[in-house]
């Protein structure tokens, strides 16, 4: 069998992830010192970081910290368990409720990854998506409602991003607009979107599920416009959402206590 080259530029890359990592921050000096590549290789590896969000240049120090962002790469890892064997059986019940597709999304990157969904089991949805469908951060009311509920530092870093990336959504409203929009989700407690899907509108609701010092993920129900309008979609479906919501957040905590103490990864417990 004919072996693949490495990429040399990104084996690069993932060094200096792992050297800031490991330093907490470095300079520019001290990441040459530690991977004896040029100084301008560096640069333009360090720049090339920036640009995708994972690392962050401070101006007063000079110096290279690695963004909240860089956390997404490892948390995938812990969702499928955590969601397949904590969720699941929670969305399950919610769907034997409300008949209505629902869904559970993580961040993914800059876009929310749908983990787990009962559209294949529900007569009433409009359009069928799959596990490991994607869905924008600042369109939807997924993503929405995620940025609204994360830590202010980590939606700024993720609007950054999209911004340089050309998001036209990032770049259509001002810092001072999604605050003010985020501060409105998370004081109603849901977010709210009415998307047209196959010529058919379909309201879309969400709910964070959320820890004291965690944001898991979003919970989504999404209803036919022509069936139900979105103030009885709110009025009908929030507080089953909310309870299932509360539901998996309490039995995630349960168990990632038990796993703390017994020295195991929540999920298996």
């Amino acid at each position: 069998m004919e072996s693949t080259r490495p990429i040399r530029a990104l084996m690069r890359g993932l060094d200096t992830l792992a050297i800031l990592n490991l330093r907490g921050s470095a300079t520019v000096s001290e990441v040459v010192e530690e991977i004896g590549l040029p100084r301008t290789t560096v640069y333009r590896i360090l720049a090339t970081l920036c640009d995708a969000g994972f690392v962050h240049r401070d101006p007063a120090d000079d110096r290279y910290r690695l963004t909240i962002l860089v956390r997404g790469l490892s948390e995938g890892f812990d969702d499928e368990a955590w969601i397949t064997q904590i969720a699941k059986p929670f969305i399950d019940e919610l769907h034997r409720d409300v008949v209505w597709p629902s869904a559970i999304a993580t961040l993914s990157g800059t876009t929310m990854l749908v983990r787990e969904t009962t559209d294949h089991v529900s007569p009433l949805a409009v359009q069928r998506y799959s596990a490991g469908f994607r869905v924008s951060l600042l369109t939807s009311a997924t993503g929405l409602c995620y940025l609204a509920h994360c830590p202010r530092s980590q939606w700024e870093t993720l609007l950054d991003v999209l911004e340089r990336a050309g998001d036209p959504a990032a770049q259509s409203r001002t810092r001072a607009d999604w605050d003010q929009t985020f501060a409105h989700i998370r004081a109603q407690g849901y977010a709210l979107q009415s998307q047209v899907r196959r010529g058919l509108e379909e309201v879309t609701m969400s709910v964070p599920i959320a820890l004291p010092d965690r944001l898991l993920a979003a919970l989504t129900i999404r209803v036919a416009a022509a069936a139900l309008p979105a103030d009885i979609v709110v009025q009908r479906f929030l507080p089953k959402l909310a309870a299932c919501a509360a539901k998996i957040r309490d039995v995630f905590s349960e168990r990632h206590a038990v796993a703390r103490a017994q020295g195991a990864p929540a999920a298996a417990v």
